[in-house]
């Protein structure tokens, strides 16, 4: 699911895809939204003749306390008994994380980090988010908020980071707020006093634009720190990236080069990796929660 598409896929236990459909979200509307997903899981059923397992990739999480779904930017879904109601209106049970936990379950089960028993999956475009994944399985955690790398304040800032920004979950200095295609582009607004987009951002610096590429430099550095955060913490064999920024192909590059500075250890062998599903690897993720 996602506030512009919702995708179906089937795959088998090798990973096989026997379909794919994809349908606009039908914009704040709690109940056409489930009515969608029913009539694409019947579609998909009949397509393949039989009756599969169902997993969800969704905006925001389940809490909890309440079993309902929360922190969704498809708002329309927020404070709603989700979970419950899908599985009353298709008549069997469910499995359901966030959009972040479906992407690194999808690169780790059989993507670009397959080979790694540790995985960091992260998503950086409009947001941040993240996902841990070991030996294949999600770590939900206890809040079911495992993996939220972007609303975790940017780590060795400088004097001149401190204070910079405020984030809409109402604190200041959060990694997405620095990180997301949006702070690319605030972030070049503050040095140049222009308003671009990232992707223009990006080529700017790719034709020698000395702003850009001061911007661009910046912001390596800043991913540097915060993934080198997480490498302190859970020491994952690999960290792949997904959403629009991922595309940027001399992150993979430069950002292990600068990141050792700030990792408590002689050596760094934690690998950084492009995704190799993009924008797939969400729907796969959810057709692999039954599996692993």
């Amino acid at each position: 699911m996602g506030g512009t598409k919702i995708e179906v896929l089937v795959i088998n236990e090798l990973g096989k895809e026997f379909f794919r459909r994809r349908i606009e979200t039908p914009q704040n509307n709690y109940d056409a939204t489930l009515n969608a997903i029913a009539e694409l899981i019947a579609c998909a059923e009949q397509h393949v003749n039989q009756e599969c397992s169902i997993g969800i990739c969704t905006p925001g999480s389940l809490s909890p306390a309440t079993d309902l779904l929360r922190n969704s930017n498809s708002i329309c879904l927020n404070e709603k008994p989700f979970k419950i109601d899908l599985e009353t209106l298709i008549g069997r049970k469910t499995r359901i994380t966030n959009d972040a936990n479906c992407f690194a379950l999808s690169e780790a089960t059989d993507g670009a980090a397959s080979f790694g028993s540790i995985v960091f999956g992260v998503i950086i475009g409009t947001g941040t988010g993240g996902g841990i994944v070991v030996d294949k399985k999600v770590l939900l955690g206890k809040n079911a908020i495992s993996g939220e790398w972007g609303h975790n304040p940017l780590p060795w800032p400088d004097e001149n980071e401190l204070g910079l920004t405020t984030c809409w979950c109402g604190q200041q200095g959060c990694i997405e707020t620095f990180l997301s295609g949006p702070g690319l582009e605030n972030e070049y607004r503050r040095v140049t006093k222009n308003s671009i987009s990232a992707q223009e951002v990006v080529q700017l610096a790719l034709n020698n634009d000395t702003q850009a590429e001061e911007v661009l430099c910046k912001y390596e550095q800043r991913m540097a720190k915060s993934l080198a955060h997480i490498i302190n913490i859970i020491d994952p064999d690999i960290i792949v990236l997904g959403g629009g920024m991922s595309n940027v192909k001399r992150i993979y590059e430069n950002v292990p080069k600068l990141w050792e500075k700030w990792i408590f250890s002689d050596v760094v062998n934690t690998e950084l990796v492009a995704p190799k599903y993009g924008d797939s690897s969400g729907v796969r993720g959810a057709a692999w929660l039954w599996d692993h």
